[in-house]
């Protein structure tokens, strides 16, 4: 198994138990998304699957290791197989796109390395063609500062891509893109999982984005796993179930699941 957890828990310093008592296990190559209402813990469990988030109780294994019983050295190493993409990438400002791109080899860089390519982009060609990948090749020497949100989170795709990571983890990816965008963006992250047989895991707000691009859902709510199921098994009841009591303003389930024609990548 690529990523395991076995009973895991999480709570906040406010007090908030995010996770509770999650059992997860996902192989090398597949495919999943994580759906469910805000607040469910999405976003924890990604984060404790990226080694970034430590569990108050249970096991995490992630690519053989447990993560949590490595040095930090060895833990930092494992973090350099893992990518995560953040729903609201943390890029400067002022930074050049070409630059951003380029940070997802820092884990694996030198030191020396890493610090001449804030200078002088060291691979601009490998961050032209990450770029090109998402249709924004042409910003590669704009600032951060002049993207919009969709743009941005391409950029934080475009860094995660260049870092060629083993494990990649996708915090509502497309959020900020309109539907035609983020399911083009959705087909070129699973095509790269496909092709590099990366394992990919991703949260996702719509529905029905989740069961065009992905063969595999897990449904979590309170923080536990209401249902883990091929996405041909997830029917009406079961997102009535996971979204009950929810007050939806964008409306995030589609009109059947049945009836989604977007094939998946």
């Amino acid at each position: 198994m690529t990523l395991q957890l076995a009973q895991v828990r999480v709570t906040h310093a406010n007090g908030v138990h995010a996770l509770r008592g999650v059992d997860l296990h996902i192989g090398a190559g597949e495919q999943v998304a994580i759906i469910g209402p805000s607040g469910a813990g999405k976003s924890s469990l990604l984060h404790v699957l990226a080694t970034a988030l430590r569990p108050v109780e249970g096991d995490v294994q992630v690519l053989g290791e447990r993560a949590w019983q490595l040095s930090s050295g060895r833990r930092q190493r494992l973090r350099a197989r893992i990518g995560l993409v953040h729903q609201a990438p943390p890029l400067p400002p002022r930074q050049r796109v070409v630059t951003a791109v380029l940070a997802g080899k820092l884990g694996q860089w030198s030191l020396g390395r890493s610090l001449l390519n804030l200078l002088l982009p060291l691979d601009v060609p490998g961050a032209r063609a990450a770029l090109a990948r998402l249709d924004l090749s042409e910003k590669l020497f704009a600032q951060c500062q002049q993207l919009s949100g969709g743009q941005l989170q391409r950029v934080g795709i475009a860094r995660v891509l260049y870092q060629a990571p083993e494990v990649l983890l996708a915090d509502e990816p497309v959020s900020a893109m309109d539907p035609m965008l983020a399911g083009h963006t959705l087909s070129v992250l699973c095509r790269h999982a496909r092709e590099h047989r990366v394992t990919l895991v991703a949260s996702l707000h719509a529905v029905d984005l989740a069961l065009a691009h992905f063969s595999r859902v897990i449904g979590l709510r309170e923080g536990q796993v209401l249902f883990d199921l091929p996405t041909e098994a997830v029917d009406r009841p079961l997102l009535d179930a996971l979204y009950a009591n929810e007050q939806l303003q964008s409306s995030p389930m589609p009109p059947s699941p049945l009836t989604v024609q977007i094939p998946r990548c």
